[in-house]
């Protein structure tokens, strides 16, 4: 295994753990997602982060109607910037 190699592959979980630490201290707490629909299409949304799991974590959305969607997206998502999250 070349060094660029090993270099590359040790900075990726630093970057996947700073993700998961970032969404983990915001538990409970309200947050704005906006996804990637492709083609410049965006679609946002407002909830609160309710669970985590040790590859996706779920957030509840806030509807207008009674009806509450709980959505999932994994940590790799938000890595490579197809869900953006502002707490």
């Amino acid at each position: 295994m070349r060094q660029w190699e090993r270099e590359r592959r040790m900075r990726q979980p630093a970057n996947m753990c700073t993700v998961y630490n970032m969404i983990s201290r915001n538990m409970g707490k309200r947050v704005l997602i906006r996804t990637n629909q492709g083609r410049n299409r965006f679609d946002e949304a407002e909830g609160f982060i309710e669970e985590m799991h040790p590859h996706v974590f779920c957030v509840r959305l806030d509807n207008d109607d009674t009806s509450n969607k709980t959505v999932s997206y994994s940590y790799t998502d938000v890595l490579i910037r197809d869900v953006e999250l502002v707490f």
